[in-house]
C-alpha cells in the first residue's frame, strides 16, 4: 500500500517506518498517525518483520511534533480524543521490538513517539525536548509520564517546565537515548541493534517487553509474579526447546515464535 506521509520498507527481517513530511520537519498530523497504526497492524502477523525502526526523512528532523496549524484549530473536546496518545500506546505495547533512529529534531510529539519505542538512538545533530509550555499547552501524548520514567522526576520536571532541548550527547548522558552516533552511522547502528534483536526468540522478546512495561507500574511482589508467569510460559514453548538445543549443539537457533 502507498502512504501519503510515510515511506515503508521491509529489509532483512526489519521493518522501516519513515515519516515523510520533510517540508514540515516531519510534523505529525492525524493522517500520519492513522498511517502508522495501519502499518503496525499489517506487520503484526507478518513473519518477515521481526523488529521495527522509526525514523524521519531528511537530515534535519525525526519528527518536530504535532502539526501546529492543526493544533491551533483544535478544540477542548477534540483534545479529549485518544489520537496521538492511543497511537503511542500501541507502539509501546506492540508485540515486536521497536527502535527510534532520531535524525535531527525530536520535539513534543516527536520525542513522545521516540519515548514510546523500546530503544532510542540519536545522531549527533539531534536535539530532543518537550517545548509545549511555550505554546501555552503541555506534553499530552505520554511525555510527562514516559520521560519521568526514563530519566527521573527531577530532570524531567526541569525539561518540561523550561522547554529546554537536549543535544544527542546530553540525551545519552541522561540515558534518554542508548547511543549518540555520527549522522552517517545512525541507520547502520539502528540496524545493528535490530539485527541482534531479530536473532532472539520472538516469544521471549514479546514477554520480556511486557514484563518490563507492566512491571514498572506495579509494586515489586506483583511484578515479580508477572515475571515468573512469563518465564513459566516460555519454559513450555517450542522456542525454549529450540534455543537450548541449539546452544547444546553449537548451532544458531531457528526460532518459530511458538
Amino acid at each position: 500500500m502507498n502512504y501519503k506521509n510515510l515511506i515503508v520498507q521491509i529489509e532483512d527481517s526489519l521493518g522501516f517506518i519513515t515519516i515523510n513530511r520533510p517540508e514540515l520537519r516531519n510534523a505529525l498530523n492525524l493522517d500520519t498517525l492513522k498511517e502508522i497504526e495501519h502499518v503496525l497492524e499489517a506487520w503484526r502477523e507478518n513473519p518477515d518483520v521481526k523488529v521495527i525502526i522509526f525514523t524521519g526523512s531528511g537530515e534535519k528532523s525525526f519528527a518536530a511534533g504535532a502539526d501546529i496549524a492543526q493544533l491551533n484549530k483544535r478544540t477542548m473536546i477534540e483534545a479529549l480524543q485518544p489520537n496521538m496518545t492511543a497511537t503511542y500506546r500501541k507502539i509501546e505495547e506492540y508485540d515486536k521490538p521497536t527502535i527510534a533512529a532520531i535524525n535531527g529534531y525530536a520535539l513534543g510529539g516527536g520525542l513522545e513517539l521516540a519515548l514510546a519505542c523500546d530503544i532510542r538512538i540519536a545522531s549527533f545533530n539531534a536535539k530532543v525536548g518537550l517545548p509545549e509550555v511555550g505554546l501555552g499547552i503541555m506534553p499530552g501524548a505520554g511525555g510527562t509520564q514516559r520521560l519521568t520514567r526514563v530519566i527521573g522526576k527531577g530532570k524531567a520536571m526541569e525539561l518540561i517546565l523550561t522547554g529546554d532541548l537536549l543535544t544527542a550527547e546530553e540525551a545519552e548522558r541522561f540515558c534518554l537515548v542508548s547511543r549518540a552516533v555520527p549522522s552517517d552511522e545512525l541507520l547502520a547502528t539502528a540496524k545493528e541493534y535490530a539485527r541482534k534483536i531479530s536473532l532472539k526468540g520472538p516469544l521471549s522478546l514479546r514477554l520480556a517487553k511486557a514484563a518490563v512495561n507492566k512491571g514498572a507500574d506495579i509494586e515489586m511482589e506483583t511484578a515479580l509474579y508477572l515475571e515468573k508467569l512469563s518465564q513459566t510460559i516460555l519454559i513450555a514453548s517450542e522456542d525454549k526447546k529450540e534455543g537450548t538445543n541449539a546452544f547444546l549443539e553449537k548451532r544458531p537457533p531457528n526460532f518459530k515464535g511458538k
